[in-house]
């Protein structure tokens, strides 16, 4: 036997016991819980129920199961998932939206008081406007914006994603903004159609048909690539705007839950990230997957923390 063979025969067993160990993780139910903290029929709730389904349809064990639970800007959910038990029968679906309520104030956490699973999807932002306006293009958008500093009328929700890309294209443009506030994007889409505001973001599953109809402007999309979907609309990075913002939706459990189950859930969410009739579907809603384990999920979003927070600082939100 060639020393070759040897050293291979003799690594088996330690192979096997590391295969056994990543797929003997075990939680004690049959269908996880997986907390969307906003109303059904929104976006997240949409996305989530996608993965559910197909999740479901794939076999795969245990279950997962939406579970909306809504209010206070998504932090009742949040909180009820934090004191969960961590034993994986628990998820939660997370987006930025937990960095503003935290830096806003409305919670005392965020991504740290939870264990990364997986990050999932990514939805880009666009720079958005009513139909009226008196600008067509990014170049005409930008000089009308210093040609008048904090008068252009900018719906957002105060504090949450929905305003943070404005205050983040507002630092790239050395530019400022006339905020407006708007409970959700229900509120601020019907403003924006009405011509109450002036600029709002969109993103291409709220923006498609009405750049199409003309009913309002896109002047350019905050992704690293074009959309497909859209591939006449430039980036901001086309424009000379180093920014990329996209809703990043993703998975964690509570605090303390095992290294073994939290990488079990991460690629039963990878292998239905990869299945291809789950992103023809996620496709048509104009939403990426770009799948990324717990470790680089976390880097992620340390990364996007420390940039919210040089923002919220700035504007005095957030005094550390």
């Amino acid at each position: 036997m060639t020393r070759f063979l040897t050293r291979a025969l003799l690594a088996l067993p330690l192979l096997a016991i590391c295969t056994v160990s990543a797929q003997a993780a075990e939680v004690p139910c049959k269908t996880a819980n997986l907390i969307v903290p906003w109303k059904a029929g929104g976006g997240t709730h949409i996305i989530f129920s996608i993965f559910e389904k197909r999740m479901k349809e794939l076999g795969m064990k245990p279950n997962i199961k939406v579970v909306t639970v809504p209010g206070q800007g998504g932090n009742k959910g949040a909180k009820e998932a934090a004191k969960a038990k961590p034993d994986g029968c628990t998820l939660f679906a997370i987006h930025q939206s937990a960095f503003t309520s935290f830096l806003n104030g409305r919670i005392d956490f965020h991504y740290d008081n939870f264990e990364t699973v997986a990050n999932l999807t990514s939805t880009p932002d666009i720079v958005g406007a009513n139909a009226n306006v008196p600008y067509n293009t990014f170049e005409e958008f930008a000089e009308h914006l210093k040609a008048n500093p904090g008068a252009v009328k900018t719906g957002a929700t105060f504090g949450s994603t929905s305003q943070f890309i404005w205050l983040l294209l507002g630092q790239k443009m050395g530019v400022d903004f006339k905020f407006v506030p708007y409970d959700g994007t229900r509120e601020r889409m019907t403003a924006l159609l009405s011509g109450a505001i002036d600029l709002g973001s969109l993103n291409v599953a709220s923006g498609k048909k009405y750049f199409e109809s003309g009913e309002l402007k896109g002047f350019a999309i905050a992704a690293d690539e074009r959309s497909k979907h859209l591939p006449d609309m430039p980036t901001l990075k086309e424009k000379g705007v180093d920014l990329s913002f996209a809703l990043e939706r993703g998975i964690v459990a509570p605090k303390g839950t095992p290294a073994d189950v939290v990488e079990m859930w991460s690629q039963q969410f990878k292998k239905a990230a990869e299945d291809a009739e789950l992103l023809k579907q996620l496709d048509a809603k104009g939403t990426d997957v770009s799948w990324q384990g717990p470790a680089d999920y976390r880097a992620k979003a340390d990364a996007t923390y420390a940039d919210y927070e040089k923002v919220a600082i700035a504007i005095g939100m957030y005094k550390k």
